[in-house]
Parts: C-alpha cells; structure tokens; sequence
C-alpha cells in the first residue's frame, strides 16, 4: 500500500496542529509511522485519503458499536440538525436520554450529561468530594480516566504509548490528594483504607481497565471495592467511558453484578459525537448545582445532534439478541487471532470481554499495568504495520484495545485472522 497522501497531509498538519493531531495516540509513532488519514467510512470499512481500504477495529475508539455511518444514527443526526444543532436551552431530548440511561444502567436513579468523558470523570470526582466533604481520591496505575490534572497520574493509554509518566503543567499540589495503586490488587487497596480511609472521598476505577491494553479485573476485586468504600464511607465510582453499553446494556456492572455509587459514560452514549455522562444515586446526584451546591455546567451539554445519535444509537442496541451476536463476534476473533500467534510461534496473551480485547506481546500473565508495560512493543508495531499493508486497522499502541462493531460479519473476521496469521509469521521472521 502507498499513503503518500497521508505523509502529506500529515506534514501540513503538523505546521498548524500541534504533532499534527488533536489527540496524542493518533500520531502512530509508538508504531513506527505517521498517522494515516481518513477520508470517509461506512460499515466497519475506512477508506484513506489514498484511496486504501481498510476493516476497522478502533470504531471511533469504541463509540461506532454499531458500525460507521449506520442509517438510522445518520438519519437521526439528520434531523435533529434541521431543526438546530445547538440551543443552549433544555430539549425533551434530555430527558428522553436521561429515561434511557437509567432504565439501561442498574446503578443510576439521575444522569447529568457533559461532552466528553474527562468531563464526565472531572465531574464525578468533584461531586464525591462535595459529598463526602474529603479530599483525597484513590485510582489505579494504568488506569486512564481523561487528562484532568488530579486524575493524570500512573496513567495508561496514551501516556503510556508515548512514555509519560504524568504531565508537565500540573502543579504538586493538585496531585498529592491523589493515590494511584496497582490494579487487581485488592490488600493494597485494604491497607491503604485501613491508614487513611476517613479522608478519601472516592475509588475510581475502569471496571475493565481498558487503556492499557485490556486486563479483566480479577475474581473479587470489583467486590472488594465495593465493601470498602461501603465500610469507609467513600463512594465507588465506575469509570464506564469504554465499557458501559459495550460489554452488556447495563455496562460492566451489570455483566460483573458489582454496583457503584457513580458512573462516568461516554463513546457509546453519543453514537458518534462529542459526549459524556455521569450519574448515581439519587442522594449524590442532588448535590449538583442548581439542586446543590457542587457547580459544573456546560454550554453544549445535552446537544441535540449528540442525543439524537445516543439515543439512535442505544435503541439498536436494545434489540434481542444483539449482545449475544457482539459476545460471539469478539470470541470467534479473540480465538482466531490467538491460534494464529501460537501456529507462528509468537508469544501472545489474549484478553477479551465481550466484544472489547486486545493481544500483548509476552508469553507471561497480563494482571496489571506492571505487567502490561512487559509487553513487547517493537512486536506490536511490526504487527501493526503488517496488518495495514494487509487492510486492517488496529490501534497505533499496544496499550489500546480492539473494538468489534455489529457490522462485523464473519467474513470480516476471517478476512482478519487470515491476515494476522501472514503479519504474525513476519513479526516470528524478524524479532523472535
């Protein structure tokens, strides 16, 4: 394949954004490469700027669930944007969301939508600790909850892939209420609530840590949490940005039967366009302001265009069936692709929830970010660049995960492992 297109409208990029992208996993260079650009979608097809073809597995970074430019999402969008994109004054369209939200997700008695997750999770972290009165927070390292100061500390994803270990501009100050400690492990978590757990307002985690590749949590740690937040009076808060309507149609925490106080949504919730949520108990949610005294506001909260598509969105997926066909989509590739790494002779631990999983390069168990960061890079992006040249996209980091869309067909799939089985044999030819 050539993408010389690419190459160019990256260097013009570059002199009026900086790095050339608008968010940093995009650039491609943990994986050797500038960024391809794209020209339009459909399905679960991209086609370049070169006119290459290609079958995707990043969906937006999760939101396209049901496959780029679906017709009823477009036809949605369509209309809503007839009768204006944007108000700034409330719409029965919010209220339509906010039913749907709570009738899906079993946690939530009220929902406040944003525009986006970090949004979401800023907000969330602000409305614990005005309802608790205390200021210190506990997250987990390789956990990715947005780029808001108190929450960019020990983070995946992005920061991960391009190897910074927090951010320059975020003063000591904001961060040292913040205690980052290793996921899946329980008894740190214990023995920090033991020293400290009358200050700490909330435990914030990805149910399914999804931004550093993708590691379940283990039997018992979700549970965990749960009892100690309930014993210390800190409230649990759900970061569901990734998994909430993706891994059953109340999220992870109907799919693991663990309930928090707080959940933060995004992605899925927005079809598509700019969005984000959180919402909660009854209680918790009243302290937002213009009911309480926590303040957060937003001018394009709620925007029509983005709760047409959410709304679109989330009626495909309440369809019967539709979660069973996504379960076995992901299995039948989570299998595919791990037979075709031991036929080649290439160590890979394959990790899949539902229709959400990811492939690391290493031979040895993948139970936390620790361990995550063992994983072969160099392996992953000759793997990457591969599966380009072979017209699958994946994700341009080891620490992001694949997304399968109900517009996957089996051909798709086939298609793909068939290609990971020749990409694999050349990442055995060069580095193993």
């Amino acid at each position: 394949m050539e993408w010389e297109n690419s190459k160019q409208l990256y260097e013009e990029a570059c002199r009026w954004i900086p790095g050339g992208v608008n968010s940093p996993v995009r650039s491609a260079r943990a994986v050797g490469m500038h960024p391809i650009f794209i020209k339009e979608a459909g399905g679960c097809r991209l086609v370049d700027e070169d006119g290459n073809t290609y079958i995707d597995y990043v969906g937006s970074w999760g939101p396209l669930i049901v496959g780029h430019s679906h017709p009823c999402v477009v036809e949605a969008v369509r209309k809503a944007a007839e009768r204006g994109t944007s108000y700034g004054i409330p719409t029965r369209l919010e209220t339509s969301m906010a039913q749907k939200v709570v009738e899906m997700v079993p946690s939530m008695e009220m929902v406040r939508m944003v525009s986006s997750g970090t949004e979401a999770t800023m907000s969330a972290i602000r409305l614990a600790r005005g309802y608790t009165g205390r200021k210190k927070i506990i997250k987990f390292n390789g956990c990715y909850h947005g780029h808001g100061d108190c929450l960019l500390v020990q983070s995946g994803s992005g920061v991960a892939t391009l190897g910074i270990p927090g951010s320059p501009g975020i003063p000591e100050e904001i961060v040292r209420h913040t205690l980052s400690l290793p996921y899946n492990h329980l008894d740190g978590v214990r023995d920090v609530m033991e020293r400290l757990g009358s200050e700490v307002a909330a435990i914030i985690v990805e149910p399914v840590a999804a931004n550093m590749g993708v590691v379940p949590p283990r039997p018992g740690f979700l549970e965990g949490l749960r009892q100690l937040c309930d014993a210390h009076g800190a409230v649990l808060i759900f970061d569901e940005v990734i998994t909430g309507f993706r891994l059953a149609a109340g999220g992870a925490q109907e799919r693991f039967g663990v309930l928090p106080d707080v959940t933060c949504l995004g992605k899925i919730i927005g079809g598509g366009l700019p969005v984000g949520a959180y919402g909660g108990k009854r209680e918790i949610m009243l302290k937002m302001a213009p009911a309480g005294d926590v303040y957060q506001a937003g001018t394009l909260s709620g925007n029509p265009l983005a709760m047409s598509a959410g709304l679109a969105t989330l009626e495909l997926l309440s369809q019967g069936g539709v979660y069973d066909a996504l379960e076995e989509k992901g299995r039948y590739l989570a299998e595919g692709l791990s037979g075709a790494a031991k036929a080649a002779e290439v160590p890979m631990v394959m990790h899949r929830v539902g229709s959400l999983g990811c492939g690391f390069f290493t031979n040895e168990p993948v139970v936390d970010f620790e361990s995550a960061l063992k994983s072969n890079t160099r392996a992953y992006a000759v793997f990457f660049q591969e599966m380009l040249k072979e017209g699958v996209y994946l994700a341009p980091s080891q620490f992001e995960a694949f997304f399968v869309s109900l517009a996957h067909e089996k051909s798709h799939l086939d298609r793909t492992v068939d290609a990971a089985a020749r990409a694999l044999r050349r990442v055995k030819e060069e580095l193993y």
